[in-house]
C-alpha cells in the first residue's frame, strides 16, 4: 500500500482548531492523514468524503480505531451540501480539503496518472464512472486538445503537442502512459529537471476529473455551512487551484462581515517538511473563519 504523507498537517490543525470539538468534514479524505490528525486533536466526529473508492477502502482500514466517530462517504467533494442534507446536518464546525492528487493515485499501478510506469491511460479519480484519459484523447479534436493542454497544463507548446497526438492516433490509438509521454517528448524540449511530459499529464488529469469545475461554488457552499466559529482550510498544489481559492475566499469575506480570511498570504511548507516529503514543495494552505 502506498504511504500518503499529508502535507502541512500542523498548519491545517492550527487553522481548524479541532480541539474545540464538534463535527468536521474532510472533503478529500484520501488515505486519512488529515482526518486522523483532526480526530486525534479533538474533533468529536468527522465525515470523510472521497470519490476514489480505493482510497475510501484503505482509509477505512487506517481509521478503523475511530469507530462511530467517523463516517466515510463515496462522493465528490462538490457534493458536500447533498452529503450533509442526506444526514440532516445544517452546520459544521470545520472542513478541510486537500485538492491535490494523492500519493496513492500517483504510485498505485494501473491508475495511469504517472509516466514513471507504462500502463493504461486511465487517470480517473473515480473509476466507477466517466471516460478514461485514453477515451478522451481518442474523441477530442486537435483544437480542443490544444486548449486543454494550454489551459490546464500551461504548456506553451500545446498546439504542437495536440498535433502530435492527433498524428499518432491516426497510426494507432494512444492508450498507454509510455505512448503519450513519448509523443510529448518528441515535440517539447526538456527544461531543467522537469520531464517534458509533466505539464501535459497534469492537464489531462485535471480535464478527465473536471478538477477546476465548480470550485468557486464548492467554496461558497462549504462556507455557508460553517456555524459561527467554524473554519475551512484548503490545500492546493498549483496556481490553477490556488488563484480561484485565494480570490473566492477574499470575495466571501468582502461581501459579508460574517467571514474573515485567516491567511493573509498562503502558508507554505518549511524546508524540513519538503526534505522529508518532496511532493509537499508546491503545497499552499489558505483558510477562512465564520466569525458571526
Amino acid at each position: 500500500m502506498a504511504v500518503h504523507v499529508p502535507v502541512l498537517t500542523a498548519e491545517v490543525l492550527a487553522a481548524l482548531e479541532p480541539s474545540r470539538g464538534g463535527l468536521f468534514v474532510d472533503c478529500t479524505v484520501g488515505l486519512g492523514g488529515h482526518a486522523r490528525a483532526v480526530l486525534t486533536a479533538g474533533a468529536s466526529r468527522l465525515i470523510g468524503i472521497d470519490r476514489d473508492t480505493e482510497a475510501l477502502r484503505l482509509s477505512g482500514v487506517a481509521l478503523a480505531e475511530w469507530g462511530d466517530r467517523l463516517e466515510l462517504v463515496h462522493a465528490d467533494y462538490r457534493e458536500l451540501p447533498r452529503v450533509l442534507d442526506d444526514r440532516g446536518i445544517d452546520a459544521i464546525d470545520g472542513a478541510v480539503a486537500d485538492l491535490g492528487v494523492s500519493s496513492m493515485q500517483l504510485d498505485e499501478a494501473g491508475r495511469g496518472f504517472s509516466f514513471q510506469r507504462d500502463e493504461p491511460l486511465d487517470m480517473r479519480m473515480d473509476r466507477s464512472c466517466g471516460a478514461t484519459a485514453a477515451e478522451r484523447l481518442a474523441e477530442a479534436d486537435e483544437a480542443e486538445l490544444a486548449d486543454v493542454i494550454f489551459q490546464y497544463g500551461e504548456e506553451r507548446r500545446s498546439r504542437a503537442v495536440a498535433r502530435a497526438i492527433v498524428a499518432a492516433r491516426r497510426v494507432a490509438p494512444v492508450e498507454t502512459t509510455a505512448q503519450l509521454a513519448s509523443i510529448v517528448r518528441r515535440v517539447v524540449a526538456r527544461s531543467g529537471r522537469i520531464d517534458p511530459a509533466t505539464r501535459t499529464f497534469q492537464a489531462l488529469r485535471i480535464w478527465v476529473n473536471a478538477e477546476l469545475d465548480g470550485l468557486e461554488s464548492f467554496l461558497r457552499a462549504t462556507c455557508a455551512r460553517l456555524r459561527p466559529g467554524g473554519r475551512f482550510a484548503l490545500v492546493t498544489f498549483h496556481s490553477l487551484e490556488d488563484r480561484p481559492v485565494k480570490h473566492t475566499l477574499r470575495a466571501i469575506a468582502a461581501e459579508s462581515d460574517v467571514f474573515r480570511v485567516l491567511t493573509k498570504k498562503s502558508i507554505v511548507p518549511g524546508d524540513e517538511e519538503i526534505r522529508q516529503n518532496p511532493r509537499a514543495r508546491s503545497a499552499r494552505l489558505r483558510a477562512i473563519e465564520r466569525v458571526g
